[in-house]
C-alpha cells in the first residue's frame, strides 16, 4: 500500500498517486504513475501540490527535499489523453488548468526555503522538464533524455519553462531548444549546466537522496537565504538592492547558533555541526 500526500491509502496501480515520506530530514516526494510515464493528469497534479505544501506544514522536520519518480521515466509531461478529452468536451476552458494548477505548483516548488534535489531517469519532457527545473540541484541517469516538446503539439510553454530554461542554459540555446523541440541527452544537459551530476541508469534517485541527505545535514538557514538571494537576482534586482539584501541576510545568519558554533569549530579545527537555527 502507498500513502499519498493527502493521506489516502491506495493499492499499487489503483490510479495516480504521489508518495511522501520523511527520510531523516529529507522529504522524499515520488511520482507514482509509472505505467503512464508519470504523465501529469488532474489527480497527480493535485497530489503533487499537496505534497509540496506538506513540506511547509512539516516545518523543521524537513531540511531538504528530493523529487523523484517510479518507473523508467521521470515525467513525460501533461497527460495528453486527458487533454484531448478536455479539448473535445470543454474547449473554452481546456487551458484553465495552466493558471489553476500548473502555476500554483511551480510557484510552490520555487517558494520552498529548503534545498530541492531532483533525480531524473528516462524521459523528462514538457511540463516534466519544467518541474525538474524547479529544483536547485539535478541528478540524471546516463540514459535520461530531455525535450521541451511543446511546439511539437503546436503550443509554446508553461510550467515556468520560458524563464527557468533560459536561466539554466542561456537565452540563445533555450530559444533553439524551445523552437526546434530537439531531444537532448544527459551528457549534453550536464555540459550546458542544466544537470549537475550524471550517474549510471537506475541510480538517479539514490544519488539524489545522497545529495539531499548531505544538504539536510548542512546550514539550512543559510541555504534558505541563498535561495532567496538567487531568486531576487533572477528577478532582475539591481546591484544596490542585491548588496543590501546580502547585508541583511548576513546579519540574520550572524545571529544564528549555526554561525557562532561553526566559527568556534573552525577555530578549533573541528567539523561543524548544523541545526538549521
Amino acid at each position: 500500500m502507498a500513502v499519498t500526500a493527502t493521506g489516502a491509502a491506495e493499492s499499487e496501480g489503483a490510479g495516480p498517486s504521489v508518495g511522501y515520506t520523511l527520510d531523516g530530514g529529507v522529504a522524499v516526494i515520488e511520482l507514482r504513475r509509472p505505467s503512464a510515464g508519470n504523465a501529469l493528469d488532474a489527480s497527480l497534479r493535485f497530489e503533487l501540490l499537496a505534497a509540496v505544501r506538506r513540506v511547509l506544514s512539516d516545518g523543521d522536520f524537513v531540511r531538504s527535499v528530493l523529487l523523484t519518480a517510479q518507473g523508467r521515466n521521470f515525467c513525460v509531461g501533461q497527460d495528453l489523453k486527458e487533454h484531448a478529452e478536455a479539448l473535445e468536451t470543454r474547449p473554452a476552458s481546456a487551458f484553465a488548468v495552466v493558471r489553476a494548477e500548473y502555476n500554483p505548483l511551480v510557484e510552490a516548488l520555487h517558494a520552498l526555503p529548503q534545498p530541492v534535489v531532483v533525480g531524473v531517469e528516462g524521459a523528462c519532457v514538457g511540463a516534466g522538464l519544467g518541474l525538474a527545473l524547479c529544483a536547485d540541484l539535478r541528478v540524471a541517469s546516463a540514459g535520461a533524455r530531455f525535450s521541451t516538446a511543446f511546439t511539437g503539439i503546436g503550443l509554446a510553454a508553461d510550467s515556468g519553462l520560458s524563464l527557468s530554461l533560459s536561466q539554466a542554459v542561456g537565452p540563445s540555446r533555450a530559444a533553439a531548444l524551445m523552437l526546434l523541440g530537439d531531444r537532448f541527452d544527459a551528457e549534453g544537459a550536464q555540459r550546458w549546466g542544466l544537470v549537475h551530476r550524471v550517474v549510471p541508469d537506475g541510480q538517479a534517485a539514490a544519488e539524489g537522496l545522497s545529495l539531499a541527505r548531505r544538504l539536510a545535514a548542512g546550514p539550512t538557514a543559510a541555504y534558505g537565504e541563498v535561495k532567496a538571494l538567487l531568486r531576487a537576482a533572477a528577478a532582475g534586482a539591481d546591484l544596490g538592492a542585491v548588496l543590501e539584501s546580502e547585508a541583511a541576510a548576513q546579519e540574520r545568519l550572524g545571529a544564528t547558533r549555526d554561525h557562532s558554533a561553526a566559527v568556534r569549530s573552525f577555530l578549533a579545527k573541528e567539523k561543524p555541526s548544523f541545526e538549521g537555527r
